[in-house]
């Protein structure tokens, strides 16, 4: 009789923790949508609640304010990112082919999604990046990167701190790509676009 009572209470937290985590989906895909057209300044805490019609406590409940869904947002693209890098690298031939097809893919995600971008590396978030604290997104998005780096690094030679530098090429153009600094007909051309 007690294990069928444990069994059940059980059961109840992992159905309400499955609720949860599908109520935190559904706010931080409802602040994507407004973000994605209209910016990051549109987004309010009272909007996506409206969003899916769920009180602004409840939406408080998941998350302390605005900071804190561009928080969640920013964890979400980083593995909306790995999933393009690591397709992209799958796809290429070799090991050049592949650290192009990387850095080009990167730069293409910053200029298809501004405001998830901007979410990710451009807002002040609370996110701990470059250290094992990181959520696994972030770091599975910074192995995304090293993977295509490491053929290429020479005995000796850091991979993490040769791959921050390969990263700051693509991370580099994305913003003068997208903010039509640097001319739109050399995108296709540039190598790491």
């Amino acid at each position: 009789m007690a294990s069928a009572a444990r069994s059940s209470s059980v059961t109840i937290q992992k159905r309400r923790e499955r609720e949860r985590a599908e109520r935190e989906r559904l706010i931080v895909t409802a602040a994507r949508e407004p973000a994605g057209g209209e910016g990051w300044d549109a987004v309010t805490t009272r909007r996506p609640a409206a969003e899916i019609e769920y009180s602004r406590p409840v939406l408080h409940s998941h998350f302390k304010g605005k900071d804190a869904i561009v928080t969640a947002v920013a964890v979400q693209g980083c593995a909306d990112l790995t999933t393009e890098l690591r397709r992209a690298r799958t796809a290429a031939p070799g090991t050049r082919e592949a650290l192009m097809a990387v850095a080009q893919t990167y730069t293409s995600f910053a200029r298809r999604r501004p405001a998830l971008y901007d979410a990710m590396f451009t807002h002040l978030v609370d996110l701990p990046f470059a250290t094992e604290d990181a959520p696994a997104p972030l770091r599975e998005a910074f192995g995304a990167l090293l993977v295509v780096v490491e053929p290429i690094t020479a005995e000796g030679e850091e991979p993490g701190l040769l791959t921050e530098t390969f990263w700051a090429g693509p991370h580099g153009l994305a913003t003068p790509m997208r903010s039509g600094r640097l001319p739109e007909e050399g995108h296709e051309r540039r190598p790491h676009s």
